[in-house]
């Protein structure tokens, strides 16, 4: 029984993983062996660390335990890089890990799949860190691939403040039209509706390239968070003029922004006619009443 005094008392963590980050991909007393990436580059490890620390590897090795003649086969990792396995391994030894823009959405989708959530706290804190105009994209997409709700609110905060930069970004450019839906669905967005709409039509024109795709079939989902009812009637004239080069804008969408225009009567209930933060004051915005 433990005395009524008894405290345990923690010595000096930075030293400590200092010490153990010798023991990363040291052969000496090394007792597993991983080959990593195409090209099967060797990793050693130890069984009982990687098995304290990782439900998934410790399943491994039970699983690897009940056939005696494969203890000494070598782990084939072809799908993952040195650059991603080699922070995880570090967390794994040390409870630190060094991350970077290159490696650390990647980082925290694989903490994800070994179930490291500790990983996965510190790859969102990285990115939500260190947003800018050149990385919010690139988390937004993170957060919504893997279910990050923090990450996406911060991801998309930023990208109200900073709306024209991001939207001019390769990142953007590269975000999934999930991704961008949740982004165009904002009240918040810091830009006019015509320069959005110029925005979406450039994001789907490159990702028409890349999918060797029709535009109007790669923005037919995203097109409807566009609220071309915020346009004046002279700039609507002009985009359904020039919606016949691509047909992006589906006649539905060109209908009912015609629609208000015509009854006057904005729809509370619908996003649509409403004002974003960014939203240039036009005569034909009279009848929104802030909505």
């Amino acid at each position: 029984m433990a005395g009524v005094d008894e405290k345990t008392m923690f010595g000096d963590t930075s030293s400590f993983a200092l010490q153990m980050k010798r023991l990363i991909n040291n052969k000496d007393m090394s007792d597993i062996k991983f080959l990593i990436g195409p090209n099967r580059k060797p990793v050693y490890a130890h069984r009982c660390l990687l098995s304290a620390r990782c439900d998934v590897f410790r399943a491994m090795f039970l699983d690897q335990a009940k056939n005696k003649e494969s203890q000494d086969v070598p782990f084939v990792m072809s799908d993952i890089s040195m650059e991603i396995f080699m922070p995880i391994l570090e967390f794994i030894y040390t409870n630190a890990v060094t991350l970077s823009s290159k490696n650390a959405v990647d980082v925290l989708g694989s903490a994800l799949e070994y179930g490291m959530d500790d990983l996965r706290k510190l790859s969102v804190r990285y990115l939500i860190e260190n947003l800018s105009i050149n990385t919010a994209s690139e988390a937004m997409q993170a957060a919504v691939t893997y279910g990050q709700d923090e990450l996406r609110e911060k991801a998309l905060n930023y990208t109200e403040n900073n709306t024209s930069g991001v939207f001019k970004t390769k990142g953007f450019h590269e975000m999934s039209e999930d991704a961008l839906s949740v982004v165009l669905d904002s009240d918040q967005l810091q830009l006019d509706e015509l320069d959005i709409l110029n925005a979406v039509r450039e994001w789907a024109t490159v990702n028409s390239v890349v999918l060797s795709k029709p535009v109007n079939e790669v923005a037919k989902k995203v097109i409807w968070n566009v609220r071309l009812a915020l346009l004046s009637p002279d700039e609507l004239a002009k985009v359904e003029k020039e919606n016949e080069k691509d047909h992006m804008v589906p006649v539905e969408l060109m209908s009912m922004a015609w629609r208000f225009h015509a009854l006057r009567k904005p729809d509370k209930k619908n996003a649509f006619t409403k004002r974003r933060k960014g939203t240039t004051l036009r005569d034909s915005h009279k009848g929104l009443e802030n909505l």
